[in-house]
């Protein structure tokens, strides 16, 4: 496992690192020791699993607030989609930036999510399936969510969006029009 830190603070790229053969390959995906040792303190406290079927597809983006905050590891494992982390921490230096990547079956990379960001994603082929890895247990009167377009963030998505949830449609702007 290869951890890359990105533009955020405390958000890593992890690149998996296959051992290949006739058969396939084999790739450590979790490794807590050589996460501690980037400076990520992460214990799985519960795995998740998604389909996103249409191409274009968004979702988030969604966190979990304090005292329920959640750190998310998330691995495309088939498809490709672009994977948005947004550092929603005031004291931090990166407060209010988001960094993108793409992670797919193919590239095997994983994004680290902190606590404290908002997490969502556009799917790039249709039928991805996505795993994430959390360090605390969902909690629903705990969750929020920002609007995937706010003009306030600006994230460059790769494709115009084809398809989101109500509920995600409707999270709040930071900055509503007209303030």
């Amino acid at each position: 496992m290869d951890v890359i830190p990105t533009q955020i603070l405390d958000c890593y790229r992890v690149r998996l690192e296959t051992l290949s053969d006739a058969r396939g390959y084999f790739a450590r995906v979790f490794d807590r020791e050589i996460l501690r040792s980037a400076g990520a303190d992460f214990q799985v406290a519960q795995v998740n699993r998604s389909l996103t079927r249409p191409r274009g597809t968004i979702r988030g983006m969604h966190f979990q607030r304090p005292p329920r905050a959640q750190a998310k590891l998330v691995q495309c494992i088939r498809g490709a989609i672009f994977d948005v982390c947004v550092d929603l921490r005031p004291e931090s230096p990166t407060h209010l930036r988001w960094v993108g990547s793409e992670l797919s079956g193919e590239n095997q990379e994983i994004m680290l999510v902190p606590r404290g960001c908002a997490h969502g994603f556009q799917a790039l082929t249709d039928d991805c399936i996505i795993e994430y890895f959390l360090d605390e247990v969902y909690s629903p009167q705990h969750e929020g969510g920002l609007r995937w377009n706010d003009p306030a963030l600006a994230i460059e998505w790769p494709l115009p969006c084809t398809l989101t949830s109500e509920r995600d449609a409707l999270w709040p702007l930071l900055t509503p029009p007209g303030s």
